[in-house]
């Protein structure tokens, strides 16, 4: 069975975010990158997947060199085979006709892809993806078995868990639950010393794939909450003022 799993980068939610241009670009000084947090739950199944099965896995991203690292330390969790696109991220439909290109041409039983991206939240990727290659698609997925040569999967609707006998190919929109954060695997010392030493593929995409119509105008950064007063239970009087004359809710 040949996996592929597409990841993106982006920054560690820890980071200190900030913006240049007059706020029309994101500052990459500075900030850590890390494998999307949804695409690493991806990636932890086909390696749990390729233990138990022999799958071979394969990592894909849409980036400039700076990704390289990231892509690495796929390789060090387990991935067999790293490709790099070498072009920037700028927008979801730019990323998913760059991967549809490259898959086009290949052969894979699975294609995983974080439902989302932690930092943009668009969540379009897989269904685009889907939409090119006429692939059928499951989104919100959250558990993933095999009976013979059909799939066996679980995704999250509204109030509720659905299943879905599919077969192969398939384009699988992971979260939490595809396994657990407890699960997610560590590259060891053995990995990361493997991981050095193998190739990175890098390819370079038709001029037509990446043209970019989405301009941004400006970011802005969330208002920091107001800190919280607490007020003594048996002041009823207090909380009405301040929820009067303050807070203005009432």
């Amino acid at each position: 069975m040949n996996i592929l799993v597409c990841i993106s980068v982006v920054p560690d939610t820890t980071s200190k975010i900030n913006f240049t241009d007059s706020n029309t670009k994101f500052d990459r000084s500075g900030i850590t990158f890390i494998i999307n947090p949804l695409d690493e739950f991806c990636l932890t199944k086909a390696i749990f997947m390729k233990e138990s099965i022999g799958a071979n896995v394969t990592v894909l991203n849409v980036g400039t060199p700076e990704n390289d690292s990231v892509l690495r330390k796929a390789l060090a969790i387990g991935a067999d085979n790293a490709v790099r696109i070498n072009s920037p991220s700028n927008n979801s439909l730019s990323v998913a006709k760059s991967i549809a290109n490259y898959i086009r041409n290949k052969e894979y039983d699975i294609i995983f892809c974080g439902k989302e991206s932690i930092d943009y939240n668009g969540g379009k990727v897989p269904g685009f993806l889907s939409s090119m290659l006429s692939i059928p698609f499951i989104n919100a997925c959250v558990g993933l078995e095999f009976e013979n040569e059909t799939l066996i999967t679980k995704n999250e609707i509204d109030d509720g868990i659905q299943l879905c006998k599919c077969q192969k190919p398939l384009i699988i929109a992971g979260q939490k639950g595809l396994v657990e954060e407890k699960d997610l695997k560590i590259p060891s010392m053995r990995g990361i010393m493997t991981a050095r030493t193998k190739p990175l593929d890098i390819i370079n995409p038709e001029e037509n794939i990446v043209e970019n119509d989405i301009k941004t105008i400006s970011f802005e950064i969330p208002e920091q909450k107001s800190s919280c007063k607490m007020v003594d239970s048996e002041n009823v009087s207090e909380l009405i003022d301040l929820l009067q004359n303050e807070a203005k809710v009432l």
